[in-house]
Formats: structure tokens, C-alpha cells, sequence
């Protein structure tokens, strides 16, 4: 239901035991909505409840959509901060949320026994004139001692360039991807 309103398809839904996802921009969504279904949850009696023998039960996700990262030209958005760019780099390579993070760090985590890192927005506070979001052996370095001490898997690293030579990169069993063309979907 792209135009979730005050819920009831969705509720409907629940209750014929069907799947369903409602798409709303009003803040109603959380305000009326998201009681309605709770109550669904709890066995409420009204609409087809009858019909369909409703008792209750289930349950349901509410997930809220953060600022558009790229610009219409695919170029990140100039204000996206780091944790902004960690987080969607992380469920584009895994499928799976970020989880939280306590340092700031370049490594993301480890999906699959590979380990995710973004180099972005200065994060390792580098002097170079190019800033810290390119691969390079005093980057990778830092990469490596940021992975957790058991980590010897795959590396993939996410940055505006790589000076390592393909030799170096086979050895460190690490993959360079470029921000932002490795870390975007293709519009279809």
C-alpha cells in the first residue's frame, strides 16, 4: 500500500495472514499506524475479524528512510558524514544493518569472514594532500590493526583511490572499490 493512510489495508493484511508492506510520508504513520497494528497484534475484534477468526498475533516492522546519499548525477551528497555513508556502504556489501559502532574507526566489521572498510570523510585524520581515502600501505596498516586480532579473511576496502599494485593487493587478500561507483545501485 504505497499510500498507507490510517492503516487498514495493511491491518486487513495482518489479519488474512498475508504479507504486506504500507509506504507513508506523514508523520501519522508513527502517531496512527503503528497503534493500529499493535492492537492487531493484541487480538482487536473489529473489521473482518470475525470472518477470518482473528485472535491475534504476529508482528510487524517499521523502518524509517534516511537522506538520499547521492546527488542525480550519482556524486555523494557534499553534508553526508561518515557514519551516514558507513551505514549504506555496509548493507550494500552484506544485506544486513550496520551494527553499532563504538570507535571511529575505518573497519566497518566482518560478514562471511570478510572484513568491510571505508576510508571517508578524513577518518583517519591523514595530512596528505589528498586526504585519508586513499588505499596505501600506511593506510592498510592502519586498516590492520583497526581489524579485530582473530580477523584473517578477505579485506574490502571502499575509497577515492588505491596506490597498492595488483601483486600487493593478491597478497593482503584485499579488494579495492571506489566511492561512490562501487557502492551505488544502477538505476533500472
Amino acid at each position: 500500500d504505497s499510500f498507507l493512510g490510517s492503516g487498514t489495508t495493511s491491518a486487513v493484511a495482518h489479519k488474512m495472514g498475508r504479507r504486506y508492506i504500507g509506504i507513508e510520508m506523514g508523520e501519522h504513520a508513527k502517531t496512527h499506524c503503528i497503534p493500529r497494528l499493535r492492537k492487531v497484534i493484541d487480538g482487536e475484534t473489529d473489521g473482518i475479524s470475525k470472518a477470518e477468526n482473528w485472535t491475534g498475533g504476529g508482528g510487524f516492522c517499521f523502518m524509517t528512510l534516511g537522506a538520499p546519499i547521492f546527488d542525480d548525477t550519482g556524486a555523494i551528497l557534499p553534508n553526508i558524514k561518515f557514519a551516514e555513508l558507513a551505514a549504506h556502504v555496509w548493507f550494500y556489501a552484506t544485506k544486513t544493518p550496520l551494527p553499532p559502532q563504538t570507535d571511529k574507526t575505518p573497519f566497518l566489521g566482518v560478514c562471511d569472514d570478510v572484513g568491510y572498510v571505508l576510508l571517508y570523510n578524513d577518518i583517519l585524520k591523514d595530512k596528505h594532500p589528498l586526504g585519508d581515502n586513499i588505499l596505501t600501505n600506511d593506510t592498510l596498516r592502519i586498516i590492520r590493526t583497526a581489524a579485530p586480532k582473530d580477523f584473517c579473511g578477505k579485506l574490502v576496502v571502499y575509497g577515492s583511490g588505491c596506490r597498492l599494485s595488483p601483486r600487493r593487493m593478491t597478497f593482503e587478500k584485499t579488494e579495492f572499490r571506489q566511492i561512490p561507483y562501487d557502492c551505488k545501485q544502477e538505476k533500472s
